[in-house]
């Protein structure tokens, strides 16, 4: 048996071609923890009608950014990179929500390497039952299923780590370096949506972003800063303002200026890659922006990667 840690990245995942985005959504729709449609046994029949409808349109997004989503090299580059700080008592490994390498592949992965310690370390800074919640779950479904021993610990957020503030601090400054040093710019954070429902019902999620935008902030002294979600799927009452509302809110205050921070996402994917550097980017363009801007993803940030080997090393005690 060996003498080593596994650490295992819980991320969400998502397609590596074009013909596995239907059934990557098929996996996403079929989640209770994330979206609960019907009774538990209709929800898999109405997730193959969701994932077959909207696939074609979710299919000619990731052919405009490459035909297929960068999550899993971004990922697994990231688990080199933390496996280099971390030393030789270390092996990182990557577990998908909904695509590949699946939970049950990676733990198959740690056994063969005959390692029975692991830490699990979620790549969702802020904490949500849709997210982290859904990962840490299915990976105990999949732990009780295979009969299989090892010491689990988890990390399961970290939204207000030091280390994590550094990093995204570091990407807005470079962001609000390729505006003009005289230029008025606001920042608006864009974090994933969640349903409204889970506020209420005592989802921390909310509080986590609030509270890292805060922290974010207190680097930025005389900065205008802003708060939006995006990223909504389904008919539900969700989190506002919408990004799209709140930049038509900016502009119809002469906002001309605008870095847009990627918040709730540690590496690039079809929600910054797309969804803002696209979409957004062009309706920026129709409302007179004169210079809208993305600040970096985090990626293999060397800050970020020791937020991540710093989180590893507390919980080992």
């Amino acid at each position: 048996m060996s003498d080593k840690t596994a650490v295992l990245l819980l991320q969400m995942g998502g397609p590596d071609s074009l013909d596995a985005v239907e059934p990557f959504l098929l996996n996403l729709f079929s989640d209770r923890d994330i979206i609960r449609i019907g009774p538990a046994f209709l929800q898999p029949f109405i997730a193959r009608l969701i994932a077959k409808r909207r696939s074609p349109g979710v299919e000619r997004k990731y052919e405009e950014i490459g035909g297929k989503s960068p999550i899993r090299e971004l990922t697994e580059s990231q688990a080199r990179a933390l496996e280099d700080v971390l030393g030789d008592g270390y092996r990182c490994f990557v577990a998908m929500r909904y695509w590949k390498p699946s939970t049950m592949e990676a733990l198959a992965a740690i056994r063969r390497e005959g390692i029975s310690r692991v830490i699990a370390l979620s790549l969702y800074p802020h904490y949500s039952r849709a997210t982290t919640g859904s990962s840490v779950n299915e990976l105990k479904r999949v732990l009780s299923q295979s009969g299989v021993q090892f010491q689990m610990m988890y990390v399961d957020r970290f939204f207000d780590h030091p280390l994590y503030i550094d990093a995204l601090a570091e990407k807005i400054r470079e962001g609000l370096n390729d505006f003009h040093p005289l230029a008025e710019v606001q920042v608006l954070f864009s974090a994933h949506s969640l349903p409204q429902s889970f506020i209420d019902e005592g989802d921390p999620y909310l509080d986590h972003i609030r509270e890292t935008v805060r922290l974010v902030m207190e680097r930025f002294e005389g900065v205008t800063h802003h708060l939006a979600f995006q990223s909504r799927a389904g008919p539900v009452k969700w989190l506002e303002p919408s990004t799209d509302e709140m930049l038509e809110h900016l502009a119809a205050h002469q906002v001309k200026n605008l870095l847009i921070v990627p918040l709730s996402f540690v590496s690039d994917h079809i929600e910054t890659l797309h969804e803002i550097d696209i979409e957004y980017a062009q309706e920026a363009h129709k409302l007179g922006y004169s210079r809208f801007r993305r600040s970096p993803s985090l990626n293999t940030s060397p800050t970020f990667i020791s937020c991540l080997a710093d989180l590893v090393r507390r919980v080992e005690g």
